[in-house]
């Protein structure tokens, strides 16, 4: 069980993780005031102290410690040599975060990158509003991003949307969704919903499964069912591996299958070896360009003898960022304005930006499932042309 939580495929913990961890005794947000002692945001070299939260204890401290070695890459990468980095163990509840913000307030923090979970994050926003400094958080719940709170991981909402717009615009109009009956799974179909309604095009089913049934053939054929006709109909499955087997099975006995149909995923789908799922050949998901973090994990394999967490470029682009901002002006820039700045960031994920509403917005290419590597289909963008909102 530890292996799969934590192994560098398990997407779907991956998504769980960064919005669901264990729970608080302390009910998010209900910190009071930040410390009041505040030591200098800049070390007597001159450096600027920039303050990683991660969980380094608890289930999820394999994944803090690729996070803090990826930092550590980019600060030797990049040549920051204005950044101070200190790591503090933000664990897995809102209330050991609220401590690790406040301890690294209380050594000066100018900016804090991490933590991981949502409501750890959500947990911190008080204490931004009160004075403190700015967050850059590594997880992709949106609804924990506010002015203060940015969140830097890779949300799947976005996602969705991607590939919805990609296979409308390749003259598929009817689409359809077979996902878990659960907080995500939801989201995702109500995601996929309101993308096509906006596009002008048309739902035929959403169906939402029972995530712990055995009965998946049930569920397939009623989606099977309510979504006949003779337009090319493209089927959303927001489901990970290994659960993604049964559910490709089940689909395929009623009918539903690569053939047939148009299947569309989300970043769940961005782990090695994806194409042996053979039902799945010809699919489409949306995700960060895997050529441009190629390059990294073997660096990373290199110097730390072991594959990064696929969250570990979040580590290493958010050092980058803070780099960027240090050398914005002396003693660094990071207020909001600067970090929403509209023309956004490179990262290894590819470019970037922060929105005044804490959220984030990536360039994400469309991916194509294949029996050997997956193939870009649609490039990421490079550059944002749209304004921010």
């Amino acid at each position: 069980m530890r292996q799969s939580l934590f192994a560098l495929a398990t997407m779907a913990f991956l998504l769980a993780a960064c919005g669901e961890p264990p729970k608080t005794s302390t009910p998010a947000g209900q910190s009071t005031t930040v410390t009041a002692s505040v030591g200098s945001p800049v070390t007597p070299s001159g450096k600027v102290r920039i303050a990683l939260l991660l969980p380094l204890s608890g289930r999820a401290a394999p994944i803090g410690q690729s996070l803090q070695q990826a930092a550590e890459m980019a600060l030797f990468d990049t040549g920051a040599n204005e950044l101070a980095l200190a790591a503090y163990d933000s664990g897995e509840t809102a209330d050991t975060a609220v401590e690790a913000y406040r301890k690294a307030r209380t050594d000066g923090a100018a900016l804090v990158l991490g933590p991981l979970f949502g409501p750890s994050a959500t947990a911190l926003a008080p204490l931004v509003a009160q004075g403190g400094a700015n967050v850059v958080s590594f997880s992709n719940d949106e609804q924990a991003a506010q002015r203060g709170v940015w969140i830097m991981g890779i949300a799947a909402p976005p996602q969705v949307r991607r590939v919805v717009d990609y296979a409308f615009d390749s003259g598929i109009k009817r689409f359809a969704a077979f996902a878990p009956q659960t907080t995500f799974g939801q989201q995702m179909a109500q995601t996929m919903e309101s993308q096509v309604t906006m596009r002008g095009g048309s739902v035929a089913a959403i169906e939402l499964f029972d995530a712990n049934s055995a009965d998946l053939n049930t569920p397939a054929r009623r989606l099977a069912g309510a979504s006949r006709g003779e337009d090319r109909l493209a089927v959303l499955v927001p489901v990970a591996p290994p659960r993604l087997s049964a559910v490709l099975a089940a689909l395929a006995a009623a009918g539903i299958d690569g053939k047939s149909v148009q299947l569309i995923g989300t970043g769940v789908w961005d782990v090695p070896d994806i194409g042996g799922e053979t039902m799945l050949r010809g699919a489409l998901y949306a995700a960060p360009d895997p050529a441009r973090r190629a390059d990294f994990e073997r660096r990373f394999l290199s110097t730390y003898g072991r594959p990064p967490h696929r969250l570990a470029t979040l580590g290493y682009d958010g050092v980058s960022l803070a780099g960027h901002l240090a050398r914005l002006k002396k003693g660094g820039d990071f207020s909001a304005e600067a970090i929403t700045n509209p023309n956004g960031w490179s990262g290894i994920d590819g470019i970037f930006r922060f929105l005044p509403n804490g959220r984030s917005e990536r360039a994400l290419a469309v991916i194509a499932v294949q029996a050997g590597p997956s193939q870009v289909v649609s490039p990421a963008p490079t550059n944002f042309t749209r304004p921010v909102n």
